[in-house]
């Protein structure tokens, strides 16, 4: 199962392929900026059913560089049969589309990106007949992103070093300076705002510093609109209702209580609070849903 920080470490570059040449400047390449970028089919397959798929494939077009292919592959363990599928990939993009095509593999994990980072060769060790070099970006070659000045420059750099350094004791100090450039973004673009926040929340997974997201994302619900946010949003309806019935006297069973805390719907929930200063049971509150 594809797991949400897999799908964080490769759709940034979806959102932002610029972020490729200023993320690997730390691996001392350079590419130049892309002056135009085209998302291709991710699907490798070839007409026998078997199966191969890269993370992300983006046309990347430049003034300096020329046109090449960007393939993006999130690696969280190490994967021995990996390497071969790599290669594959890389053959069967110059053989179909006759551009170069690079690997860039984003790895969370700091054993993992050092596995990576490796030449894997293939043929005799005396005459190896294909050598496959990845660019990799990790821990060790994502700057810590810190300050809200250096998050508001580059977001998206921002959003990738939350996910890279989220096990970090840096993570804290991360997390709140990228809050604070998605605040002053979200001002200018909410809904761009809003995908880097997604895909923030998504890198963080269940590391305790998603904890620490959704508590930010907490303070102001009315300008963050992520899961998170309406989740939050949800449960606080959830727990001032309950107050209510309880402040009133009125009795809450099992079922009603499982009832009002498993509902996500804000107008729902929004109802049902303004019903319970006249309701004087919880059927009296369900009322027109269950009639």
């Amino acid at each position: 199962m594809v797991s949400s920080p897999h799908e964080a470490m490769h759709r940034i570059f979806q959102q932002d392929p610029g972020l490729f040449p200023r993320a690997v400047k730390a691996l001392g390449v350079s590419f130049s900026e892309p002056i135009s970028v085209s998302p291709f089919p991710t699907d490798l397959t070839e007409i026998r059913p078997l199966e191969r798929r890269v993370d992300t494939l983006l046309r990347l077009d430049t003034a300096a560089d020329g046109s090449f292919l960007l393939a993006v592959e999130a690696q969280r363990a190490q994967d021995h049969g990996k390497p071969a599928s790599w290669a594959y990939y890389m053959a069967y993009l110059y053989a179909k589309y006759k551009m170069p095509a690079v690997l860039l593999v984003v790895c969370r994990d700091r054993h993992t990106a050092t596995w990576a980072t490796q030449q894997f060769s293939i043929g005799p060790p005396q005459w190896p007949t294909l050598t496959l070099r990845p660019l990799v970006l990790g821990p060790d070659t994502v700057p810590v992103i810190d300050t809200p000045e250096a998050a508001a420059k580059d977001i998206p750099l921002a959003v990738l070093s939350s996910t890279l350094h989220s096990r970090a004791p840096e993570a804290g100090a991360i997390l709140k300076s990228l809050a604070a450039a998605l605040k002053g973004l979200q001002a200018d673009d909410e809904d761009t705002a809003s995908i880097y926040i997604e895909l923030t929340e998504q890198g963080l997974d269940e590391t305790p510093a998603a904890d620490l997201w959704r508590h930010l994302m907490a303070v102001d619900l009315s300008i963050f609109q992520s899961q998170t946010a309406q989740a939050l949003r949800a449960e606080g309806l959830s727990e001032a209702l309950l107050v209510v019935l309880s402040g009133r006297g009125i009795d809450i069973s099992d079922q009603a209580r499982d009832r009002i805390t498993s509902c996500d719907d804000h107008d729902t929930l929004t109802a049902w609070l303004t019903r319970a200063a006249t309701a004087t049971t919880t059927a009296e509150l369900f009322a027109d849903v269950d009639e």
